[in-house]
């Protein structure tokens, strides 16, 4: 009697492995959706809804799990998670849209999630701190000789865009005001003017002010590392002039954000968070949006963890993805080449997964690895 050879299949290429036992070429694309289980979940559904998505799943051979009292109607609302291949998540969608209670709504986001949108090289962006006090080059680039180097340099070594950053947002820190703010910045981007550098460049501030006097002078991209909270006049500015946003998630302030973070679910939260902000800017017409969770903002060592590791999870909400490890004090407290080797080893997970930018401060490493990556 043989014994047999089983093996679990996980993070596999399904055409591949299809062809690898001799399956008909001809219905390789449609099989390799039966190979991708999704786990999707729903929130906020009435009980008539969570019943119908339920049966609905079922019919389809996938399954869906609710509040046990949703049967009953003992509850005002459930969440749902559908367990499904992405072939069985289409059969459903399809069937919601002629269901009643809104569900035709709820099948196109299903459809969304079902996308297998190709994403792009992930892009590196670096960081230029004209500040005194950052955790990790503070004063060393206040200089504006120092500054302009700095900027060519990581230019030449292959940055996508460069991030300037006046204001120090590490963890104990004070914000700095939009007048020092500007007075650092607008000589570094006269010199990009001049030189007629063309590469995106983003302005990492918090305030609506220093937003307002740096898209007068051209198509910057903001930064806000509060995400929207900490200046309320943001949203408004940044629709008004129809410029790019980087909405980061931020537990807190600088000055008090690493005492005891906590969160009930982090990637949920982070995750409804960030939805929330997006619906806001959706509101008043800003439609370029970058999300960033917010790394080492008011989160545990863990927590960073988590993030990396789940980090697919954020590309339902439909924006490109920004994350900055670079040199952050989760890392461990080394020197900076030892930090930099540490983030390029973080980073390298994200690169896979095609995060679509990372922000870091060594440029040269991150470009050669991508470029090698590539091949």
């Amino acid at each position: 009697m043989s014994d047999f050879i089983v093996r679990e299949l996980k993070n596999i290429n399904g055409e591949e492995e299809l062809a690898q036992i001799g399956f008909d070429s001809s219905y390789s694309s449609l099989a390799t959706e039966k190979l991708k289980l999704k786990l999707i979940k729903v929130y906020s559904l009435t009980p008539a809804q969570a019943n119908i998505l339920k049966q609905t799943a079922i019919s389809t051979g996938a399954d869906c799990m609710t509040h046990r009292e949703v049967i009953t109607g003992k509850v005002e609302k459930s969440d749902a998670i559908i367990a499904a291949t992405v072939s069985e998540l289409k059969k459903i969608a399809q069937k919601l849209v002629f269901q009643p209670f809104s569900l035709r709504n709820l099948a196109e986001k299903l459809l969304t999630v079902c996308e297998n949108a190709s994403r792009k090289k992930t892009k590196v962006i670096g960081i230029l701190n004209i500040t005194d006090n950052s955790f990790s080059d503070g004063g060393k680039y206040l200089d504006i000789n120092s500054a302009k180097k700095h900027l060519i340099e990581m230019i030449k070594e292959g940055a996508d865009g460069i991030d300037i950053g006046a204001e120090s947002t590490k963890p104990y820190s004070s914000p700095v005001s939009a007048e020092l703010q500007l007075e650092r910045i607008l000589p570094v981007l006269k010199f990009i003017a001049n030189e007629n550098i063309t590469i995106p460049i983003s302005i990492d501030t918090r305030s609506a002010k220093v937003a307002e006097e740096v898209l007068k002078l051209g198509n910057y991209i903001i930064n806000d590392v509060s995400g929207f909270d900490y200046d309320k006049s943001m949203p408004e500015v940044i629709a008004k002039y129809n410029a790019t946003v980087i909405i980061q998630h931020s537990q807190g302030t600088p000055e008090n954000m690493q005492n005891n973070p906590g969160y009930n679910n982090v990637i949920e939260d982070i995750y409804l968070e960030l939805n929330k902000k997006i619906e806001l800017a959706n509101s008043l017409g800003i439609e370029n949006i970058i999300i960033d969770p917010g790394i080492g903002f008011g989160k545990t060592k863990n927590n960073n963890l988590e993030i990396l590791n789940r980090i697919e999870e954020f590309f339902t909400l439909k924006c490109p993805i920004m994350v900055g490890i670079s040199r952050k004090s989760f890392i461990g407290e080394y020197d900076n080449e030892i930090k930099d080797i540490y983030t390029l080893a973080l980073n390298s997970r994200l690169i896979e997964k095609q995060v679509d930018y990372i922000r870091v401060h060594n440029v040269k490493i991150h470009k050669e690895f991508i470029n090698n990556f590539e091949k």
